[in-house]
């Protein structure tokens, strides 16, 4: 019984351990808790974004990914480029903001 649970252990051990590293993160891939977090940030985002009354939510894409936003889109005019990253750098965990947004 004794070698048994000691095989248990080391197996317990094992997987747990080779979890961790499948889970960390790369330069090119986010690992699971980062992804997470990035999610969160861009559901805050989209929501600050639909929030603000002179921006078109359904205009402005937003992605996210190690803490670096994203926002990309047609919109109308440089004062709401301006204003969509204003109200993106608010957000928390937001590290920086790329503006990828063109006038139509």
């Amino acid at each position: 019984m004794g070698k048994t649970r000691n095989y248990l252990s080391s197996f317990l051990i094992a997987a747990s351990l080779f979890s961790v590293v499948g889970c960390a993160s790369t330069a090119r891939n986010e690992g699971t808790g980062e992804y997470v977090d990035d999610t969160v940030i861009t559901s805050k985002v989209k929501g600050a974004i639909f929030n603000e009354p002179s921006l078109k939510s359904a205009e402005i894409n937003v992605e996210t990914f190690k803490g670096v936003v994203q926002l990309s889109g047609f919109v109308t005019s440089q004062s709401a480029i301006n204003k969509a990253i204003e109200v993106t750098r608010g957000v928390g965990g937001v590290k920086s903001v790329k503006d990828d947004m063109r006038i139509k």
